[in-house]
């Protein structure tokens, strides 16, 4: 652990400015609102496509459902 050193004041650091009002004067309840809306907006993660697992295609294999030449096999071979 280092020590404090007396002759050395710590340095704040300010939160991230996430909007600024331009004009008017909203009232805090408002700020609040906005600010949650805002929040929840820029939280959203992609979600990665499903693969199909190894399980899937065994149990494919074991039930004869492997794709087949014929008419409509583009149906059946998406699984």
């Amino acid at each position: 652990m280092i020590p404090a050193r007396p002759d050395v004041e710590p340095v704040e650091t300010a939160p991230p400015v996430l909007f600024t009002v331009v004009k008017g004067n909203p009232a805090p309840e408002e700020l609040a609102a906005l600010a949650a809306v805002v929040l929840s907006m820029g939280s959203a993660e992609t979600a990665e496509p499903a693969k199909p697992s190894v399980r899937h295609w065994v149990r494919r294999q074991q039930l004869q459902l492997a794709p087949q030449p014929g008419p409509g096999a583009w149906k059946r071979s998406r699984g």
